[in-house]
């Protein structure tokens, strides 16, 4: 089931583009019972090592504006640290339900963002303002966000690149996605040092992630991508809400 769960996670990476991060948590905690502190940190660790494979292409590419980056990290990191001390302080206080329904917000709040905003065209806008100084504000809540479920960076950091740069739409993913492996490494490792981890799980899930990935690369031509990303995130949708409603149940069973 591990192996499994690792390989249907990779291939949709590989077919939708969809975070690593975003994905993992709800599948581990729903499908394998493991405790959501265990599965945020699992969660980082996997997207790191997914976009391992990306970020070396995309930096031989020329797609990583590195004064832009600078600046999303002078926040980013900061931001990743924060979120994962809040989650351990969660875990501490044994607030269990409360985080699970924290990350069923986050969740439902990601899965309709992308939903509305998704499928519109990446367009470039070379005669914007580059205003990348600000970008270290902004990327500030989304590493909190990502410490604290592994989610956001992703989506998060092309709206942000988008709207505030004038790179090129090449360079919006080369940027983002290095952003996102280098927030996703530093959380990872924070989380590793506060002993919420499973190296077996970690390990199976990467094991069953190549394979999805190669799959996912071979059939990826020949499968729509928007229909795909469309039902994906009405699925991770259904997971968030399915999470605030399991954490009022446990709420008003101890009223």
């Amino acid at each position: 089931m591990r192996y499994l769960i690792g390989f249907v996670i990779a291939l949709f990476i590989s077919l939708t583009g969809v975070g690593a991060g975003t994905v993992t948590v709800p599948m581990l905690v729903l499908f394998l019972k493991v405790p959501a502190p265990v599965a945020v940190g699992i969660g980082l660790m996997f997207s790191a090592a997914i976009k391992l494979i990306l970020v070396p292409s995309q930096i031989a590419r020329k797609n990583v504006a590195w004064r832009t980056l600078g600046f999303m990290l002078l926040g980013g990191l900061p931001g990743v640290l924060l979120g994962s001390i809040f989650l351990k302080q969660l875990v501490n206080a044994g607030s269990q339900n409360l985080l699970n329904a924290l990350l069923g917000v986050i969740l439902v709040g990601t899965a309709t963002w992308q939903l509305i905003y998704s499928f519109r065209p990446m367009k470039e806008n070379r005669n914007a303002r580059d205003r990348s100084p600000l970008l270290a504000w902004l990327m500030f809540p989304v590493g909190a966000e990502v410490g604290f479920s592994s989610a956001g960076a992703g989506a998060l950091g092309s709206a942000a690149l988008l709207s505030m740069t004038n790179l090129t739409a090449a360079q919006v993913v080369g940027t983002d996605i290095t952003f996102g492996f280098m927030v996703s490494l530093f959380g990872s490792g924070a989380h590793w040092f506060s002993h919420m981890s499973n190296p077996a799980l970690l390990i199976a899930l990467i094991i069953g992630g190549v394979f999805g990935a190669i799959t996912g690369t071979i059939i990826s031509t020949r499968i729509p991508r928007r229909p795909l990303r469309f039902a994906l995130w009405l699925w991770l949708l259904f997971l968030g809400v399915q999470f605030m409603f399991n954490s009022y149940q446990v709420w008003a069973a101890t009223r």
